[in-house]
């Protein structure tokens, strides 16, 4: 089990394999983005930051669906998920982040811990099947799969990226601020 530190994040191992240490900091961004969206109410989940129409309930949408568009999608090239599997995306393809509005802090957050649980669920499958180097069925339009490897590394640094989006959000809301 993972130390947790004052966040209630864990961890990520210090010295570890290389399967172990990707999925650490995977779960530490995932942490982070729990902490950074804790306790707020729906005002709140739907602030933004100057000119930006980011709002935090927006991360949360958002994240669900890379969660499962990376994990269910490309890597086993599995269908659509509610409430994904009935939006038009041609007509709005950023409707995770616009609809998040209309959802309550508890369908959020329930929607996203859902995506990661199945994402875990899809990883441990992927690693059982053929580890890291594991090729995602989904191939890009010039027939390259990425590897698990590449999908867990991309994942960390979309997390990363968006929790730094989500400190200026919650700082703006709350004036909670820390990494």
């Amino acid at each position: 089990m993972a130390e947790l530190d004052e966040h209630g994040r864990p961890e990520p191992p210090v010295a570890a394999g290389e399967t172990a240490t990707l999925l650490g900091f995977l779960d530490y961004q995932r942490a982070t983005l729990a902490w950074k969206t804790a306790g707020l109410d729906a005002a709140a989940l739907r602030a933004t930051v100057g000119a930006s129409s980011m709002t935090l309930g927006g991360l949360l949408k958002h994240l669900a669906y890379v969660e499962w568009s990376w994990f269910a999608r490309a890597l086993h090239e599995r269908g659509p998920q509610s409430p994904f599997d009935t939006v038009d995306w041609a007509a709005d393809e950023d409707w995770d982040w616009h609809s998040a509005a209309e959802d309550s802090p508890e369908q959020l957050h329930e929607l996203w811990q859902d995506a990661v649980a199945r994402s875990r669920s899809h990883v441990a499958e992927a690693l059982a099947d053929g580890g890291l180097e594991q090729l995602a069925r989904r191939t890009w339009p010039d027939g390259r799969a990425p590897s698990l490897r590449w999908i867990l590394t991309h994942m960390i640094e979309e997390y990363a990226r968006h929790n730094g989006h989500a400190d200026l959000l919650r700082e703006s809301i709350d004036g909670t601020t820390g990494e």
